[in-house]
């Protein structure tokens, strides 16, 4: 199974080279930067990758989160602060068995995994947690529950090995088979166009809708909704909106 983290904004060269060198530590196939504000490939990053230098070297870049995990079949953020707008915080045991759950039914090619991390002074906004599928938090204290990037992302991957040396065990049933939950892209795009009736039709106004429709994808997140369940909802979206139009007519 392919699994990639994403760092969202990084803004040290020396966290990045730090977690590209945790990556070949942990075996992890693929480092991606969304939008970083600093150059990945100084001295200082180099310096801090040591034996990851390779896996520095081919980060790839993005503009986005969305776009960072849109080929992803899962993707599991992290998050350290305890005001998150009701998104529910899964334990790094309960989200990582899930992201490493095989598909059902089986895929002949399974698409990549992720871990997104946030910015080192804020963490990821409440609109990117929304975006991952689950969100988890480290047990640090409740004083003080920030840790260095860097930090984070090695206690995360070492719980990534574990759980998938674990799960590899002939009598350990942990990784069972579970369906994938819907793209990214995907759910963005349902919510977007519900976004789009409901202002239509009156429930929603424009300076709440935001945070109301934050709401609906906590749910949906919860729910761990499935591609076949998103096209079946944006299909009821789009027949809606074509009869209130053809009403109004």
């Amino acid at each position: 199974m392919k699994t990639v983290v994403v760092l969202v904004e990084p803004v040290g060269p020396l966290n990045i080279g730090s977690v590209a060198r945790l990556c070949a530590n942990f075996n992890v196939d693929e480092l991606r930067l969304v939008a970083p504000r600093c150059d990945h490939l100084s001295d200082p990053a180099l310096q801090m990758a040591v034996h990851g230098r390779t896996i520095l070297y081919a980060a790839a870049l993005y503009p986005d989160l969305l776009s960072a995990i849109g080929d992803c079949r899962r993707s599991v953020a992290g998050c350290g602060r305890t005001e998150n707008g009701g998104i529910f915080l899964h334990s790094p045991d309960s989200a990582l068995t899930w992201l490493l759950a095989s598909p059902s039914p089986p895929q002949p090619q399974q698409k990549p995994v992720a871990v997104v991390f946030g910015r080192e002074d804020r963490g990821l906004s409440n609109d990117e947690l929304r975006l991952c599928q689950k969100v988890l938090t480290l047990h640090s204290s409740s004083s003080y529950p920030s840790l260095n990037l860097s930090h984070s992302v090695g206690i995360v991957l070492h719980e990534l090995a574990r759980i998938s040396a674990n799960g590899q065990c002939a009598t350990n049933h942990v990784l069972s088979p579970m369906p994938d939950p819907a793209a990214a892209p995907a759910l963005a795009a349902l919510l977007d166009d519900a976004t789009d009736l409901l202002l239509e039709a009156g429930f929603l106004l424009q300076h709440t809708a935001r945070a109301r429709m934050g709401k609906v994808r906590n749910l949906l997140q919860r729910a761990t909704i499935r591609a076949e369940e998103v096209a079946l909802m944006r299909g009821m979206v789009r027949q809606l909106r074509w009869a209130i139009r053809a009403h109004s007519s």
